[in-house]
């Protein structure tokens, strides 16, 4: 399905609030707090040219989040990024002064994160992200996750030492569960979503996402005349188009927001005009993006800046998988997990239809620009859906990509 952006809002200037969460000065402050990871290193973008021509367009080119800071998803650069921000807060109030981040292993500022308990809900990339920053900061963190969430994730959740809950039901359920245990134990929440009255700390989080936007920015050879960024809640869309958006205004790309077709609570919000929450049905592959209620700031964001919005298929996100495990002769190989590559899904269903195609304006000139939002997170998964495993579709771009 395909709708283009028809709210109210839409091309009206963002609110103040967002317009400050996602701004140039804001994503400069992420870039520097992320100078004091010791992992850190800015991820790569990969030009597909091959792809590009097979699709007929001028250029494609992936940012791969699959490798960011040992984690193997944006979401690293969310969650972690809002627990040292929230830690290093909290130390000024207590001790009366401002706190940096050059601080953050001083001996006062370790005393208060020692005293503080994150919590989240998550479908496995924002949770492992909650508690790696946990461990930065010696912080202790719970992590909430539904029945869904193969063990595999959480495994690799708990190796941070975080506490794992399990709830029954849905990704929403654990949202509601993590609030009402947080606000009983005095934890403070670290949630990707946002609600009424919890708005700021799912703003850091999609704050921290700004980051990989600049990386690609002084990468890419021209500014993308098309974005394709798939969506759960809408973070990591409404992060992308709200600095696209704040960088350029109105020669900004055109921006295009995909959901899976069994969870697509941005579509159907767009459809409505308002927040709408979806009812649950068979859940989707693209079990990152399987979400039924929009982050409230996302939609915000999304409403005023996205041109359009798209579903696509189960088969279409397994396909893509093995498209980027098995490139086009001379493109590298990609490792993207079940939702990593469903932005490139949502470009090649646009290129197959041709209303969608010409209301985007997509021709042999355009240039597209995706996320990779994660690699293989749960890699028996991956090998059970691409039929090799993540090392051995890694390993093919030193002997050169396949056809």
């Amino acid at each position: 399905m395909f709708l283009k952006n028809s709210h109210v809002d839409y091309r009206a200037p963002l609110d103040p609030r967002d317009a400050e969460t996602l701004g140039v000065a804001a994503a400069a402050e992420v870039e520097r707090y992320l100078s004091f990871r010791d992992n850190h290193v800015e991820t790569p973008l990969v030009a597909l040219p091959g792809l590009a021509e097979k699709l007929g367009v001028g250029a494609v080119h992936i940012k791969d989040e699959g490798h960011r800071l040992g984690l193997g998803s944006f979401k690293a650069l969310g969650g972690a990024y809002a627990v040292i921000r929230l830690v290093l807060e909290e130390a000024g109030r207590r001790l009366d002064r401002v706190i940096d981040i050059s601080e953050l292993h001083a001996p006062e500022v370790q005393a208060v994160a020692r005293s503080m308990t994150v919590a989240c809900a998550t479908d496995g990339n924002h949770g492992r992200s909650v508690a790696q920053g946990a461990e930065l900061v010696g912080a202790r963190a719970a992590i909430f996750v539904h029945s869904g969430v193969s063990d595999e994730r959480v495994a690799a959740i708990a190796r941070f030492g975080a506490e794992m809950v399990r709830v029954e039901g849905t990704y929403d359920d654990s949202v509601r569960e993590a609030a009402r245990v947080a606000a009983e134990r005095d934890w403070t929440i670290v949630s990707d979503t946002s609600w009424p009255g919890y708005e700021r700390i799912p703003g850091l989080v999609m704050q921290g996402y700004t980051a990989l936007v600049r990386e690609a920015l002084r990468k890419l050879p021209e500014l993308p005349t098309h974005v394709f960024i798939q969506s759960g809640v809408g973070g990591i869309a409404a992060a992308v188009a709200g600095h696209l958006a704040l960088e350029f205004g109105e020669a900004r790309p055109v921006f295009t927001v995909v959901d899976p077709a069994r969870a697509a609570c941005l579509f159907e919000t767009a459809r409505a005009g308002h927040p709408v929450t979806i009812a649950h049905g068979a859940p989707t592959v693209m079990a990152m993006l399987e979400c039924y209620e929009p982050s409230l700031i996302a939609w915000r964001v999304l409403s005023r800046v996205a041109d359009a919005f798209m579903t696509v298929d189960e088969e279409d996100a397994v396909a893509v998988m093995r498209q980027l495990a098995n490139p086009v002769a001379g493109d590298p190989a990609i490792v993207a997990g079940e939702s990593g590559g469903v932005g490139l899904a949502g470009l090649m269903r646009a290129m197959a239809d041709p209303a969608a195609k010409a209301a985007l304006g997509i021709d042999a000139r355009s240039r597209i620009f995706l996320v990779n939002t994660e690699g293989a997170t749960d890699p028996g998964k991956y090998a059970e859906i691409v039929g090799f495993s993540p090392v051995v579709v890694a390993a093919r771009n030193n002997r050169g990509a396949g056809a």
